[in-house]
């Protein structure tokens, strides 16, 4: 059975099930007001690799991912630039989900987006209103943390440290506040901006309460799992929590978080940083299996550096394991089972709180001995072995290709563009690269020279 890192206990333990075989997880989703960048794409694919991995191992998985198309930053966007907020929220939707098919990320069983649940929020906070845990100011309503014996459970910190930081999200604010770290239900709308109504008064939600409805509404009290990024432990998911504790809800039973993205710098990459890799950017130009790769060899919980490098080096391992895909594929292999020693290894390192890196260089040590047994005419061996490898990259979603042949033309306009970068002739290269990409093929250059494929 899988066992988890829990942010509460911070203890890796198992992750159990409400329902037996049946798994349900709420993942904060975007805010759509501009395009993905790297920490998005790890959010997601981290957890993609884990349902994956759920589902090949027979678990049902109902994973809940929402839409935030309803918040701050959307609004000074849409101020800024003269255009309706829900303009800005369609296109931004469209090129997350354009990204994550890119990166192969499986749809979220349910997308619920905030706008959708605001008369289910009115309700829960004239609840948190009725049990006197939650007051109106001139700017909004708010909750009152001390009525949550609890509160800071996540951050496993004071009161005082955990409101010295509180991420990209602000947490300070309204002069009536009884406590700095009481934090917005509901904000009070100005005029022109997008509004609903409640019996406080005109406004909209504020963001830790879209959340909490959302899993509550489609998951139910207790379920299972609750995840995201390590940013949103504090406020977001900490303020999540304190409003169902307030309500004398259960909530999630495990918390599990990834690492940052970071640069090579080793900085957080955020917007704020001015240090943010775009996302779209990466598919583009890489193979996007590449930062699946990248991912799959660093542990979830560790922060991971992305840089031209380390993208390379994926890249080429894509290739190793592309080409070890391609020679199985053409050669005389008999029908047999996986090899099922490499299997339960397999497991073993991925039910250990989700140890991807360990559970990579085994299939690495796999294609190594299938390798050998093939050149010692051991096919019965190849082939368990072969089947094995595919069966450990398809749980990871880590989809191999055997390979289509590249026409000699084509590797000849490859070179061509090696040799103009060669010659500081960019221009003419960059000439080549949109002549192959008008022809179908996935352009990658890397140190090592530039790899062409078929889209």
């Amino acid at each position: 059975m899988l066992h988890l890192y829990d942010t509460v206990t911070r203890e890796v333990r198992e992750l159990k099930m409400r329902e037996p075989g049946t798994l349900g997880v709420y993942l904060c989703g975007p805010t759509v007001y501009g395009p993905p960048h790297l920490g998005h794409g790890r959010a997601t694919l981290v957890y993609d690799i884990l349902r994956r991995y759920l589902e090949w191992s027979g678990i049902s998985v109902r994973l809940v991912s929402n839409i935030t198309d309803i918040d701050d930053k959307i609004i000074d966007r849409a101020n800024r630039e003269n255009r309706d907020w829900t303009e800005i929220t369609h296109k931004c939707e469209d090129i997350w989900f354009k990204a994550m098919g890119e990166l192969d990320v499986l749809r979220p069983t349910d997308v619920p987006h905030a706008t959708e649940y605001v008369e289910q929020m009115v309700t829960m906070i004239g609840d948190l209103m009725t049990r006197n845990v939650a007051y109106a100011t001139d700017d909004g309503v708010y909750l009152d943390i001390s009525s949550v014996p609890d509160y800071g459970l996540l951050a496993h910190q004071s009161i005082d440290d955990m409101l010295s930081g509180g991420g990209d999200r602000e947490v300070l604010g309204a002069a009536q506040k009884r406590h700095p770290g009481d934090f917005a239900l509901w904000k009070f709308s100005k005029p022109g901006e997008p509004s609903w109504p409640s019996p406080w008064g005109e406004g909209r939600p504020g963001w830790h309460s879209e959340c909490v409805v959302m899993s509550l509404e489609l998951l139910g009290e207790g379920f299972d799992l609750h995840c995201g990024g390590a940013d949103l432990r504090f406020p977001h998911h900490e303020n999540e929590r304190a409003q169902a504790v307030a309500l004398g809800k259960k909530f999630a039973q495990h918390w599990m978080h990834n690492g940052f993205v970071v640069d090579i710098e080793g900085e957080k990459m955020s917007k704020s940083l001015g240090n943010v890799t775009n996302l779209v950017d990466l598919v583009q130009h890489y193979d996007p299996r590449a930062y699946r790769m990248l991912l799959l060899q660093t542990h979830y919980r560790s922060p991971v550096k992305v840089g031209q490098d380390n993208i390379d080096a994926a890249v080429n391992s894509l290739a190793g394991l592309d080409g070890f895909a391609h020679r199985m594929a053409t050669a005389s292999l008999p029908a047999t089972a996986s090899d099922e020693t490499a299997l339960a290894q397999f497991r073993s390192y991925m039910d250990n709180d989700l140890d991807s890196p360990s559970a990579m260089a085994l299939i690495f040590d796999a294609v190594r001995r299938a390798n050998i047994a093939a050149e010692s005419g051991d096919n019965t061996t190849t082939a368990a072995l072969a089947h094995a490898v595919h069966e450990m990259c398809n749980a990871l979603g880590l989809k191999l290709r055997a390979g289509d042949e590249i026409d000699d033309a084509i590797v000849e306009r490859a070179n061509a563009l090696d040799a103009a970068r060669k010659a500081k002739d960019f221009a003419q290269a960059d000439a080549i690269r949109n002549e192959l990409q008008a022809a179908g093929y996935v352009v990658e250059t890397t140190k090592d020279g530039t790899r062409v494929r078929r889209s």
